[in-house]
């Protein structure tokens, strides 16, 4: 990619993401875009579609305790594409590319990706759902939801389904522990054994302190 058109895209990506949700924010879409090139440069993709979706995925955000969050991807697509309609240098025959990367982004749905580009992008999205940044995330949005950090009774879902709409430490057992079951690049998984293995360590000392 030419690299002022990244740097145009990255700053229209500063000025029209919201910093009201820092789980959500233009530093995650930055952190989604640098693990999006390096696999996208390891696994042969398009760097002109993986960098703008990469940045413009979350552009709309919906709390994920809305009955409408399922729609966040789709209205990031069409922000997106209004976006990229105006910057002059980008290539317009490929926005609907970017849009349709953009529109398969969602953890809930469990869509296939359906190119190469978005399989970059499904992957980079999800790394974040692992290691260090995505406890600060998950306790970000907790803090949000005004959920409780975990279940009195069964803390660790040893004995029960995981319900992290109700609990944030759920989300380790329904989400952030399962990431290598949705990766769908070698590249990817390749980057996830470390920020594993530290969520693994997280609670692992978690369950010493609270039972100590």
């Amino acid at each position: 990619m030419n690299e002022s058109l990244r740097r145009e895209l990255i700053e229209a990506a500063r000025k029209s993401i919201s910093d009201e949700d820092p789980a959500h924010d233009f530093y995650h879409a930055f952190r989604v875009m640098s693990v999006a090139e390096k696999i996208g440069a390891a696994e042969g993709a398009d760097a002109d579609v993986v960098v703008p979706a990469a940045l413009f995925h979350d552009v709309i955000i919906i709390p994920k305790n809305h009955p409408w969050s399922d729609e966040a991807p789709g209205a990031s697509a069409t922000a997106a594409k209004k976006i990229l309609s105006r910057l002059r240098g980008f290539p317009q025959e490929k926005i609907e590319r970017v849009c349709d990367c953009i529109r398969g982004c969602s953890f809930t749905k469990g869509e296939k990706p359906g190119s190469l580009e978005a399989a970059v992008l499904h992957d980079a999205d999800l790394l974040e759902a692992s290691g260090a940044v995505s406890i600060m995330r998950t306790f970000s949005s907790t803090g949000s939801m005004r959920r409780p950090f975990y279940s009195e009774e069964d803390p660790f879902c040893e004995k029960r389904e995981p319900t992290p709409k109700n609990y944030a430490l759920d989300l380790f057992y329904a989400r952030l522990l399962r990431v290598g079951e949705r990766l769908t690049t070698k590249t990817a998984k390749t980057l996830l054994e470390p920020r594993h293995r530290f969520l693994r360590l997280f609670l692992d000392e978690l369950k010493t302190e609270l039972e100590g």
